[in-house]
């Protein structure tokens, strides 16, 4: 059996005490993974915050991001089966994000390259004529990234590769069910050449290690994704220090009557089931047009009816298990609660341990928990509307705000979706879970603080000093 320890300061760390990390479909243990000691997390924290003392310059953090991105293209292939087999996810999508992961370490080295100050116009004012002022950005110091298990890879570089762009160094928590991929992508970090201490990963299924971290006063920024609930706590416990948070959501997505039915039917099929719907932006409310209604039902029964549900490592799985049994369980209990309530499935769901087959509900009252809360399992709710307006003010009625989709070719639409909706995100003519790496990437109300995509997170990840240099006129020379 394999063991895999943290990864600090260099070297694997071993504790006596082990856990098992599984294959989410077969439940076969893939490796015993160490549950990091309240010593172990002193020493990651230290040791982060030593090497932070020892900064890398601008250009051999850019010569390190720009390496790992092609460590990663070179090795796709080990840690696409690495996620396909630990996060259940189908290999063609663990795949895409090991491409995306590349993209957002090159977007990260760009983001060390541009980084920059501004000067302040203080000038004007009556007394300064002889001032300069400008704006420097520095990095806070140690940085906790506490990471979800539904991107493995592609999340966790989204707060690593910005942190180490800006100069910061990070202790990385990953899922507990899936720290086998943070582990690989901190050996693909040494090898590029990232000093010791700059990047610790600490593993375990332990909340008493998120909690010793989140309480160390040492560690300066705090970046987490995860549930509301965690990150109004990680919140309240961090006190004045910044937190970046990229919480829950129930996408909403609209389909108006001059849609294009068969494009949106295939990308809402796909969007709201891929990946068993563990995803913060996965299709989870349909409000189609009414005029349109029938029409889009029948394509959308029929492109979810086509979804591959089994084994991620099968090249034509599209909907693979959920990373537990026990979250399966709550899901489809979610699922039969809405039949009880008055829901129809006409995609029926059901469930076989940790898989849960696509369920299509219609005739669900935005009560149902299916509806008002984050789902985060292949389960989706279609409602018809009569109005664009109504539709709107429907999305609107969730504590989220992550992104929403809107299908129509009417421009006056889709500038009044973007104007309305309370969502950090507005897709037009794609689902609610599209996502390019570069972009600002965050949303508002319980979904969440700050913004992701290296060149936005790197802002947040730095604090501005302004300097101020008083420029006597100098006596003219003779």
């Amino acid at each position: 059996m394999t063991q895999r320890g943290s990864y600090v300061n260099g070297q694997e760390v071993f504790t006596g005490k082990t856990y098992p990390v599984t294959h989410k479909y077969s439940g076969d243990v893939l490796a015993d993974v160490a549950e990091s000691s309240p010593a172990v997390l002193d020493q990651a924290v230290e040791g982060a915050r030593a090497a932070f003392r020892q900064p890398l310059p601008v250009p051999e953090r850019v010569r390190i991001l720009q390496r790992a991105a092609d460590i990663l293209d070179r090795d796709q292939a080990v840690f696409a089966r690495t996620i396909a087999q630990e996060a259940g996810k189908p290999l063609k999508d663990a795949r895409a994000e090991v491409a995306r992961g590349q993209q957002t370490l090159r977007y990260s080295a760009v983001a060390a390259l541009t980084l920059r100050g501004m000067e302040v116009p203080i000038r004007g004012n009556p007394g300064t004529e002889s001032r300069l002022a400008f704006t420097v950005r520095k990095p806070y110091g140690v940085v906790l990234a506490i990471t979800p298990f539904n991107f493995p890879l592609n999340l966790v570089l989204h707060k690593v590769g910005p942190a180490l762009a800006a100069g910061n160094t990070v202790v990385l928590k990953p899922a507990p069910a899936t720290p086998l991929t943070a582990l690989q992508l901190a050996a693909a970090f040494a090898e590029a050449g990232l000093p010791p201490g700059h990047l610790q990963v600490v593993t375990g299924s332990s909340p008493d290690i998120g909690a010793q971290l989140v309480a160390d006063s040492r560690v300066r920024l705090i970046t987490f994704t995860g549930s509301a609930a965690v990150g109004q706590t990680i919140r309240a416990q961090a006190g004045l220090r910044p937190v970046l948070l990229e919480l829950g959501n129930n996408s909403a997505n609209i389909v108006h009557e001059d849609a294009d039915l068969d494009l949106a039917a295939r990308t809402l099929a796909v969007r709201a089931f891929g990946f068993a719907g563990q995803v913060c932006i996965s299709v989870q409310r349909i409000y189609v047009h009414r005029p349109v209604y029938d029409a889009f039902l029948q394509r959308l029964t029929a492109a979810v009816a086509q979804l591959v549900v089994g084994d991620p490592e099968d090249e034509a799985t599209d909907v693979g298990p959920m990373i537990s049994e026990i979250a399966a369980e709550r899901a489809f209990d979610w699922y039969e609660e809405s039949l009880r309530q008055g829901a129809r499935g006409v995609v029926p769901s059901r469930r076989d341990g940790a898989l849960v087959r696509p369920g299509l509900l219609v005739d669900v009252a935005p009560s149902m928990r299916v509806m008002a809360e984050e789902v985060f399992a292949p389960i989706a709710g279609v409602v018809p509307y009569e109005t664009f307006e109504q539709a709107l003010a429907w999305a609107n009625e969730s504590r989220y705000g992550l992104q929403a989709g809107v299908f129509t070719h009417r421009l006056e639409l889709a500038w009044q979706a973007v104007s309305t909706l309370e969502v950090g995100g507005v897709i037009i003519n794609d689902s609610s879970s599209y996502r390019a790496d570069n972009m600002p990437y965050g949303g508002v109300k319980d979904s969440g603080l700050g913004r992701e995509g290296p060149e936005f997170a790197i802002e947040e990840m730095t604090y501005q000093t302004v300097a101020v240099f008083n420029l006597p006129a100098q006596p003219a020379s003779t």
